[in-house]
């Protein structure tokens, strides 16, 4: 399937999107879109002939439990409803805790890296067959950026995906700005991740900017794409044409023309590849052999699957708790990747809850973010942002905060019409509205 160039839809950019030239196809993140209708803006890029594909970020296939099949099918429901021809996620767990570990579930509100074990290889994979079972198209699993590593891994990253193919069939959607992030933070090589990995499996690639600092490299899709990235593509174009590739940005947006320019520069990328690229085998490389996997885990008893995942969740959860819950830093991880890590998910969610809750940094001016980090610290977040949004206006508001009475007054109204099981009727917003100004006479 061929899907060549590509840019994320974001509603900030749709109309930038639907101007610029030369676009084969969009991805749209899954859990963004509503169930039953499309975006204006995704209906006349479809009646174009534009490819739409769903990207979905929450099913956490990494993660202990096997996936929920309530957001499987969502995502079923988003795939038909756009008639993608495939759809893709992550490897990766976003959630953990709950029954396996008899402790609260937290929610990570980002990807974290599955540690690269044949115990957890195993979960995984049992976790992608039952996603491809459930959706209508075929799944395609993204590399993560990671600025952690887990201690006694015992494969590769290219290890890890071509066992994780080899054993489901399932397709690669290679992030070449993840490979160069885990070379900064983790050390490994890019060129030899994309040895080892499975070329042919890839269903297309993504293209994004980050940041560097302090010596760690923050993905960020909120920056220009940099040199390096474009040196992993063109590393990766060396080995395979890919059938699509993606330019990704979540934040920051800049001007169409900016973005146009950093299309042009992907195509180049590519088309320098195509020229300069030495002729190879049609055989997949050979890569070095990965360590022998254990034996079939047997269905029941002290070493089957679920004591498996009983396993990776104790490990996940220490994990998550050290980052979002003030819990000691799991032995072999290092202490400050894990601070930088910590601070990363508590701003990603302060930039989050601004998002979906643009009233309360209005409200609460420029005391929001400083209210929030200490929120965060003391809350880890277990269901989403948007119940994140009010739980934090809650917990001001039984402060008696902020202290200033109209705001306050604001703050309360706002909890009160989201925090109710319906709206408000618009008789009472127009009662709410009047005496707020009567009160600021």
């Amino acid at each position: 399937m061929k899907l060549g160039i590509g840019i994320g839809w974001r509603p900030e950019i749709a109309d930038e999107v639907e101007a610029l030239p030369g676009i084969d196809w969009v991805e749209a993140v899954a859990e963004n879109l509503c169930a039953d209708h499309l975006p204006a803006s995704l209906t006349r890029l479809r009646e174009r002939g534009v490819t739409v594909v769903p990207h979905g970020v929450s099913l956490g296939l990494g993660g202990a439990e096997r996936p929920d099949p309530g957001r499987l099918t969502a995502l079923a429901e988003r795939a038909a409803l756009l008639g993608a021809p495939l759809v893709t996620e992550h490897i990766a767990f976003v959630r953990a805790g709950g029954p396996r570990t008899a402790s609260p579930v937290l929610e990570a509100g980002h990807l974290l890296p599955v540690p690269r074990t044949w115990a957890a290889l195993d979960v995984l994979c049992e976790n992608v067959r039952i996603a491809q079972d459930s959706l209508p198209v075929p799944l395609a699993l993204e590399n993560i950026a990671a600025l952690i590593c887990w201690p006694d891994e015992e494969l590769t990253e290219g290890q890890f995906l071509a066992e994780l193919v080899e054993r489901t069939g399932v397709g690669l959607l290679i992030d070449v700005a993840n490979l160069h992030t885990n070379h900064v933070n983790r050390g490994e090589d890019p060129a030899t991740a994309l040895d080892e990995l499975p070329v042919e499996a890839i269903a297309y690639v993504h293209v994004a900017g980050g940041v560097e600092k302090d010596g760690v490299w923050h993905d960020t899709h909120a920056h220009p794409v940099t040199a390096p990235v474009l040196d992993v593509l063109a590393e990766l174009r060396s080995r395979v044409s890919p059938p699509g590739v993606l330019l990704e940005r979540d934040d920051d947006f800049p001007p169409a023309a900016e973005l146009a320019g950093e299309l042009d520069a992907i195509r180049a990328t590519l088309d320098a590849g195509r020229a300069g690229a030495a002729p190879r085998s049609t055989e997949p490389p050979t890569a070095p052999a990965p360590a022998p996997a254990p034996a079939t885990l047997p269905a029941s008893g002290p070493a089957g699957p679920d004591a498996v995942r009983d396993r990776v969740a104790v490990a996940q959860a220490s994990l998550l708790s050290a980052l979002v819950a003030g819990a000691p830093v799991p032995e072999g991880f290092d202490h400050h990747r894990l601070g930088v890590q910590s601070r990363a998910l508590a701003a990603k969610r302060a930039d989050v809850v601004a998002k979906v809750a643009p009233e309360l940094p209005e409200i609460l001016g420029p005391d929001y973010r400083d209210a929030f980090l200490a929120y965060a610290k003391a809350r880890p977040m277990s269901d989403g942002y948007r119940r994140d949004a009010l739980d934090f206006a809650e917990q001001l508001l039984v402060a008696g905060r902020p202290a200033d009475n109209a705001a306050r007054r604001r703050l309360t109204y706002w909890w009160q019409d989201r925090a109710a099981p319906r709206p408000p009727r618009r008789t009472t917003r127009l009662a709410r509205a009047a005496r707020s100004v009567l009160a600021g006479r």
